[in-house]
């Protein structure tokens, strides 16, 4: 199954879009609700293993509709952000155990932070060589640094989940905008070439933002080939400090007063190839990113992609085709796929019965 990257759908013709809404909820879900996802959980994951292989299982549990349905269909049906760190939360007390080849490292907040000590324990238990492990940090590092840094959409990541096995993976992460109470989850896999162009697998958001900084996008290119010009010809230590003293610009996005400096002195000197390694530079974060990119625009009219690059957005589209055409057949794809997996998996009638039941109301 493959999802259409541009496809919007109407909230009123499915029942499910109700559980695609992300407002910001904190706290955390009953122990009760997290026992009974761990136990409906296994069986069917148990089974798409077997049946389907973990190539097929990480590929499916990165799509954007397929995690959210997925969430649903085990109980989770609050409208919330919780949504992705219960599920992840989940998964990763039932495939983190010696009977599987597929590990979860990360989380949300403190867990998060987690991640790289994680991804060195479980791949020590997968048997991957230290080339493998290390390739799998900078992977894990990189796409949050495009999603925190790279593009600025007004969503900080709370949220960073790596899921691997010997030869696949896929990441999950989401970000929050305390202004307007609400997250935003973005995924990327195995299926895309790791770039800093065009990465995401899909994006899940409750609205689109007007203004953005997108240097993700193929529009931004010659932007940010004028911002390693900046860092690698020593032009970044031009005195731009009465630009920077501005505080708005046309467009509406600030430029930032405080800006590190010392990292782009660490940058230069050790003269990064290209954009992504620009990124993985310790202290190179969003107001260097920033101030660069408006550098660029306003002084060597070098311009940036402003557009919001979300791809799943659930609060637009509509039966009229405007601004794009329904599309059932992801959905009946994935409810089809989660029925057949329900109806094989080692569960009680009446769990069955009640799963089967959810599907056929979504």
């Amino acid at each position: 199954m493959t999802i259409h990257q541009n496809a919007f759908y109407h909230k009123k013709q499915f029942s499910l879009m109700d559980s695609i809404y992300l407002p910001l909820h904190h706290g955390k879900a009953p122990y009760w609700l997290l026992n009974r996802m761990k136990k409906l959980a296994e069986p069917i994951i148990k089974l798409i293993l077997m049946e389907y292989g973990e190539k097929e299982f990480i590929k499916r549990i990165s799509d954007p509709i397929f995690f959210q349905s997925f969430s649903n269909v085990l109980g989770f049906d609050w409208n919330s952000s919780g949504s992705t760190t219960v599920l992840t939360g989940v998964l990763k007390s039932v495939l983190n155990k010696p009977e599987y080849e597929i590990r979860i490292a990360g989380g949300k907040g403190e867990n998060a932070i987690k991640t790289i000590d994680e991804i060195e324990k479980f791949g020590v238990q997968l048997e991957l060589n230290d080339y493998k492990i290390n390739e799998l940090k900078k992977l894990s590092r990189l796409l949050a640094k495009i999603d925190n840094v790279a593009l600025q959409d007004g969503y900080n990541l709370y949220h960073h989940t790596l899921i691997f096995s010997k030869k696949y993976w896929c990441i999950i992460q989401q970000g929050m905008n305390e202004r307007v109470k609400l997250a935003r989850r973005y995924h990327h896999s195995f299926e895309k070439e790791i770039q800093i162009e065009e990465p995401h697998k899909g994006i899940i958001s409750e609205r689109r933002e007007k203004v953005v900084m997108n240097l993700t996008s193929k529009k931004s290119g010659e932007c940010r080939r004028v911002i390693l010009d900046l860092i690698s010809d020593g032009r970044f230590k031009t005195d731009y400090k009465k630009l920077i003293s501005i505080t708005k610009y046309r467009g509406g996005i600030s430029l930032p007063k405080k800006i590190d400096w010392s990292s782009l002195e660490k940058a230069y000197n050790l003269s990064p190839e290209n954009f992504e390694e620009l990124l993985l530079i310790k202290g190179i974060g969003k107001n260097t990113i920033r101030a660069l990119s408006l550098i660029s625009e306003l002084i060597y009219d070098a311009k940036y992609d402003k557009k919001d690059p979300t791809k799943f957005c659930f609060a637009l589209g509509g039966k009229d085709g405007v601004p794009f055409p329904v599309n059932t057949k992801i959905y009946d794809e994935v409810i089809e796929f989660l029925k057949e997996a329900v109806k094989q998996a080692e569960l009680s009638k009446f769990e069955k019965v009640n799963l089967l039941k959810k599907l056929s109301d979504r």
